[in-house]
């Protein structure tokens, strides 16, 4: 047995409080290297009155479960229930090649060198409710749908920016506009509600610049030019009386240089009020312009990315951290949301977003954090912070599979595996899932057109752990290259929507609807991942369904076997005789 593969970490995503009663334990092991796991747990004082005591311990013996498989790991995982909520525990391994281990908070020894009295085991000396990771449970049956409100629909020509563009008559552009806004939205929500969308997150909407709104001015007020406070009170209350959650999107890490706080830093230099609210190495600030208006060089203060327009701000500072939170607090209280969503998350300090966590939740004990983060993310889902993240590392395997083909099923499915060992169940179950956004190629695009397999990868996202997300026209086959491409006007000429693609999408979303407590809560099983002819078939089971998914993501025809009561929910390409044909699946309950 490779020893040195043996790891677990106490106290994080390996151990932890799933619920009030059960506890987790996870162990990664060197894939086949290990036959079997037996964890040993039980009181920390059972019959010993400390650590430094040389009585016998008693211990119980539970046998974890290998739950995933990949080309270089084993994950062991297994549940106790602590009465007493404390508990040491340590691992007895068995190795394929007949060797056993104990593997305690110390080191690893063989099994026959010391007796089970002299471990010196893994501690969790008492588990406080108040620690334990909580999320949003409305979260795990939502399906979102992205709104890039400048886009969306033109309810209100009064508000239209100066050169407003007839709705679609030109490609977008960074700087043009089309005259989207929140009435747009409010005129849509009728439609959203028969597609079956019962969450949307709007981007920014606050007073701006850009047409993107990610240079915020004024975090106090709506933009002029998608409406007033009153419209927005209307939108978030007519989507409450449909059962739809509302998210908004707010960017924490910059603002936008016409902002009055940088006009007063431009102005005042030094002696300005808000010089200390950013990142400013001397004065006067200043940098050199390129031809790229998004570009600069020798900028003497922080900025996001390399944009001048978009100076960082210090959220270390005292009253810029205060006034960042009352944003977040004033539109909970005011206006009823359900949500943030956090942009450039990752770049701000741990100890704001611990203080913003606990201010929201305060105000709203469901409330929902969502940050974007584009890469591993416990440091922030591990801790209050976020409840989750926008999961493009849960995603991007996924798209480099079915779309891209550069990665086999076995591959995907073993970053897919590993992903999710990165987080506690609670937190994988509201993830937020998606395959294109505003940052993004579109789906449609990314498939070169190919509509059914465009279909056939919505249909494994939907069928994985997290919250799914929507971006908007995809349900009528809108496409777009990557940025400002993929922020088109929305399409709403019926003569050129795609009503078959409505209509799967649709079924689509009723379906993660009408079974969102087995997609969230039942452990996601491989049970067959074909290397060479990419045939996937995974199930999800809890204690009152069995549902098995099959795709085939290869180039030829695959059969697949139907019980004699199982009852097909939604299929794709499938023929008569039990073939799946590339591009095609099958969602089948098995009675």
């Amino acid at each position: 047995m490779e020893t040195a593969a043996l790891y677990h970490r106490p106290d994080s995503e390996m151990a932890y409080l799933k619920d009030q009663k059960h506890f987790q334990i996870r162990l990664k092991t060197k894939h086949d290297d290990v036959v079997k796991v037996e964890l040993l747990y039980g009181d920390p004082y059972g019959t010993k009155v400390n650590e430094k005591d040389e009585g016998t311990w008693e211990y119980q013996v539970a046998e974890m479960k290998r739950v995933y498989a990949t080309k270089q790991h084993d994950h062991w995982i297994t549940e106790v229930v602590l009465p007493l909520r404390r508990l040491q525990y340590a691992f007895h391994v068995y190795g394929a090649d007949g060797q056993e281990y104990l593997y305690d908070d110390r080191r690893i020894y063989r099994y026959s060198d010391v007796g089970i009295e002299k471990l010196s085991c893994f501690r969790m000396p008492y588990l406080h409710e108040c620690d334990r990771i909580k999320t949003p449970e409305w979260v795990t049956n939502t399906v979102w749908y992205q709104i890039f409100p400048e886009r969306f629909a033109n309810g209100d020509p009064a508000n239209d920016p100066k050169n407003t563009l007839e709705w679609g008559s030109k490609k977008p552009t960074p700087e043009n506009f089309f005259g989207g806004d929140l009435q747009g939205i409010i005129d849509h929500l009728d439609y959203l509600q028969e597609l079956g969308i019962n969450g949307l997150y709007l981007c920014p909407i606050f007073t701006a610049y850009s047409n993107h709104k990610y240079d915020t001015i004024d975090y106090f007020n709506v933009d002029p030019a998608f409406g007033t406070k009153e419209t927005l009170k209307e939108l978030i209350d007519q989507a409450h009386e449909r059962g739809m959650h509302v998210m908004l999107d707010a960017v924490f890490n910059h603002m936008g240089d016409f902002s009055m706080q940088w006009q007063d830093v431009q102005k005042y230099g030094r002696d300005s009020r808000f010089a200390k609210w950013f990142h400013i190495h001397d004065f006067p600030v200043s940098y050199e312009e390129t031809a790229n208006f998004e570009f600069a060089r020798n900028l003497n203060y922080d900025v996001f990315a390399n944009t001048p327009h978009m100076p960082k701000i210090n959220t270390a500072d005292p009253q810029a951290r205060e006034y960042l939170l009352n944003v977040a607090t004033y539109w909970i209280e005011q206006f009823d949301i359900d949500a943030w969503r956090l942009d450039v998350a990752n770049e701000i300090d741990h100890e704001f977003w611990k203080d913003f966590y606990e201010r929201t939740h305060a105000l709203k004990k469901d409330f929902y954090v969502l940050g974007e983060v584009w890469h591993s993310a416990q440091e922030w889902v591990g801790h209050k912070e976020f409840d989750a993240v926008m999961n493009y590392s849960y995603t991007e395997p996924i798209i480099a599979h079915f779309v891209k083909k550069e990665l086999t099923a076995a591959e995907m499915v073993d970053m897919l595996q590993e992903q999710l060992m990165l987080y506690r169940d609670q937190t994988n179950r509201v993830m937020f899932n998606a395959l294109d956004t505003h940052d993004t190629e579109r789906i449609l695009t990314l498939c070169h057109g190919n509509k059914d397999l465009e279909k056939q990868t919505l249909a494994f996202m939907f069928t994985q752990y997290g919250a799914p997300c929507l971006y908007y026209g995809t349900e009528v086959g809108m496409d777009g290259g990557a940025d400002p491409d993929c922020r088109k006007c929305m399409v709403w000429d019926q003569n050129q929507q795609d009503h078959e693609m409505f209509n799967f999408t649709q079924k689509l979303v009723k379906m993660r609807r009408k079974y969102s407590q087995l997609w969230s809560k039942s452990r996601l099983e491989f049970k067959s991942v074909d290397k060479m002819s990419n045939f996937i078939i995974f199930k999800r089971q809890d204690q009152d369904m069995q549902v098995n998914c099959i795709f085939n993501t290869g180039t030829q025809p695959q059969k697949y076997t139907l019980g004699e009561n199982d009852q097909i929910i939604l299929q794709q390409n499938v023929t008569e005789d039990g073939q799946i044909k590339p591009d095609g699946f099958c969602i089948i309950r098995i009675n």
